[in-house]
């Protein structure tokens, strides 16, 4: 296995380049049932599924996907993505972090830094989510990175068998907490 090539560092974890050759191990995170529930998306995709979307994504511009890898080790822990609006300059985030890996706080730095990306090397003024309402530790995790509510689908979404809330958040530059990893490894 090729090791990871990271793009922005932080404390504990570093965003990298997702790699063809970790497809079957982030499609296993993908569908465990935790990440299902987590995701609202009630069944697991397919692995030829899964497969032909990575194709079409390497491709595309508006869909950024980052390997979250531990620094310690460089051991690959999750995934954020974007889908990018690039005319209104904002986009859509979306972490996935593996089952061995949660719960360990590591949600809030992967989430600071793809803001952090998305802010001051991606140019975009808003970033958003849609995360179910019983997921208190990503509602934590978003807000300490600098998301906040800013609206809600009433019941629109399904945790274990019960029909709940799907809290909006958004950042824009002004909230994120900083300091900014980005600014500090291009030295400004």
């Amino acid at each position: 296995m090729s090791s990871p090539h990271l793009l922005l560092t932080g404390d504990r974890l570093a965003l990298g380049m997702p790699r063809d050759e970790m497809l079957t191990e982030y499609h296993r995170w993908e569908t465990d049932p935790g990440s299902v529930l987590g995701r609202g998306s009630g069944f697991p995709q397919t692995w030829e599924a899964r497969a032909e979307e990575w194709d079409r994504a390497l491709d595309d511009r508006d869909h950024p996907c980052f390997e979250i890898v531990r620094l310690k080790d460089k051991q690959p822990i999750g995934l954020t993505s974007l889908r990018v609006d690039a005319r209104e300059r904002r986009a859509e985030f979306s972490i996935l972090i593996a089952p061995a890996h949660r719960g360990r706080r590591l949600a809030e730095e992967a989430t600071r830094l793809t803001l952090d990306w998305s802010f001051h090397l991606g140019g975009l003024h808003a970033v958003w989510l849609r995360v179910l309402e019983p997921n208190r530790a990503g509602l934590t995790a978003f807000e300490k990175a600098g998301f906040r509510p800013t609206g809600r689908f009433r019941k629109s979404g399904h945790w274990l068998g019960q029909r709940v809330d799907e809290v909006l958040m958004d950042a824009l530059i002004e909230d994120f907490p900083g300091p900014s990893a980005m600014v500090t490894t291009l030295g400004r």
